[in-house]
């Protein structure tokens, strides 16, 4: 046998018992779960997973591979609708699918509102889940980083006051309230105060932390003004319109979803690094409130 039929006939033997070998760049990783996705972020969680949590599944079955994620404040009809266009499979929620805190089902009974939605997400195999207590128990609070971050305010946060934002120097409540619409992407809100009004010494409350965790955050810093998402108008304003009796302060209402939905975009590059490969996409769910 010359050389050249040597060498054909090597190449030949070579090709048939070897394994085939596909190069790095073409190689894709394993489709990830659902539960796998949940289970990486949890582990970043200080004590989780907690007991009596309301994270949990509200739709579709955890181990759904994952082709695409979108990240919202409410699974609302129009999301899920936006999710199915983008060809994704699994919404993060931050907030309640089935309007109550623990979406509780049973109480609604033969409900139009309930069967639509339960239909949709079942009729194209998406899974929900809801992240809001390990997001906030996250160090630091996941949703407050990403409202600082719209308001340009993270450099100056502190941790050992989260939730105290104080600014180089004083504005008019009158400007202050301009940024916040800017920033947040706000048509209109309600506020209590004097608009001359000097604030520099901020609380920042996200969301419906309650009346009496925004009463209490008055009376433990003294801010010059409170930011809240949602209130009980018997609580919090009350108090504040007769505190203004002794000492100068104001009130901001945001409303709810648009005073957290910036943290549920704060998700995003955390979540393209727990599940590389996976499209990941915020999609705002909007105040559902029309202003005249």
């Amino acid at each position: 046998m010359d050389r050249r039929q040597f060498l054909s006939t090597s190449a030949a033997a070579l090709a048939a018992t070897s394994l085939p070998f596909t190069p790095a760049a073409s190689m894709s990783l394993p489709a990830m779960t659902a539960q796998q996705i949940i289970n990486a972020l949890v582990a970043d969680i200080p004590g989780a997973p907690f007991p009596n949590t309301v994270d949990t599944i509200k739709a579709g079955d955890p181990n759904t591979p994952v082709k695409g994620i979108v990240t919202t404040m409410f699974a609302t009809n129009e999301v899920i609708g936006k999710t199915i266009s983008l060809g994704a499979n699994f919404i993060i929620a931050h907030e309640p699918t089935f309007y109550n805190h623990a979406d509780e089902t049973a109480w609604l009974g033969d409900d139009p509102a309930l069967n639509n939605k339960q239909a949709l997400l079942r009729q194209h195999g998406i899974v929900v889940w809801r992240f809001h207590d390990g997001i906030h128990a996250h160090k630091p609070d996941g949703i407050r980083m990403g409202v600082l971050q719209a308001l340009s305010w993270d450099k100056y946060y502190n941790p050992d006051q989260p939730s105290i934002t104080n600014l180089p120097k004083p504005i008019p409540l009158s400007d202050l309230i301009v940024h916040c619409k800017k920033s947040l992407k706000i048509g209109k809100l309600k506020f209590i105060g004097d608009l001359t009004q000097s604030c520099k010494k901020i609380a920042l409350a996200p969301g419906a932390s309650g009346g009496r965790k925004q009463i209490g955050l008055i009376q433990q810093y003294q801010p010059d003004v409170l930011i809240c998402g949602e209130l009980n108008e018997w609580e919090t304003s009350e108090y504040v319109r007769d505190l203004n009796y002794s000492k100068k302060i104001s009130l901001i209402v945001l409303g709810h979803s648009v005073s957290e939905e910036p943290g549920m975009e704060w998700l995003v590059p955390v979540l393209k690094q727990k599940a590389p490969g996976i499209p990941v996409t915020h999609l705002p769910s909007g105040d559902p409130h029309s202003f005249m």
